[in-house]
């Protein structure tokens, strides 16, 4: 798995490169990566660009294109992603019902298991686990944070309003 996790953080680290929120995923089946990327939320100016739902775009293609069903790929397929996939990820990964969700880093802020439990409230026995080289990938988050993001909208001036 080591080597899968050394995709995904290659993926992070090209993230960064693109002022993205460095987070990088790999989508793994029969022991082949079939669908990896990186975040691409301020690229394409939509929140919903989150790189699983990326590698989930890549993987239908797949399937269509080898002529198989989705279904069955994703049962098949382990996940390896620097940072715990938020809740809208993890929710739209355990409804596709892959095989297993493997994480570098806790996201502590919008986490799928730390934050809301969204395994148990979706009923899954998917195994999850985290802190596979989960310093590296801090290590990218926090340099990330330090720095400025150049697409953040530019803060409005607030004004004193009279009630």
């Amino acid at each position: 798995m080591q080597n899968f996790m050394e995709h995904a953080l290659e993926q992070a680290r090209f993230a960064d490169k693109l002022k993205e929120v460095p987070v990088g995923c790999v989508f793994v089946y029969n022991g082949e990566i079939i669908a990896n990327g990186c975040n691409r939320v301020n690229e394409t100016k939509n929140a919903t660009r989150h790189v699983e739902l990326i590698c989930i775009d890549r993987v239908l293609e797949y399937a269509r294109s080898k002529s198989l069903k989705y279904e069955e790929v994703f049962c098949g397929v382990t996940v390896v992603v620097t940072v715990e996939p938020c809740i809208m990820c993890a929710a739209a990964l355990i409804n596709l019902n892959v095989k297993e969700i493997i994480y570098g880093c806790r996201n502590d802020r919008f986490g799928g298991c730390t934050v809301l439990d969204v395994p148990s409230l979706l009923k899954t026995d998917i195994p999850i686990k985290g802190g596979v080289r989960a310093v590296e990938a801090m290590e990218l988050l926090k340099t990330f944070y330090k720095g400025e993001n150049p697409k953040a909208p530019v803060p409005k001036p607030k004004t004193h309003r009279q009630i």
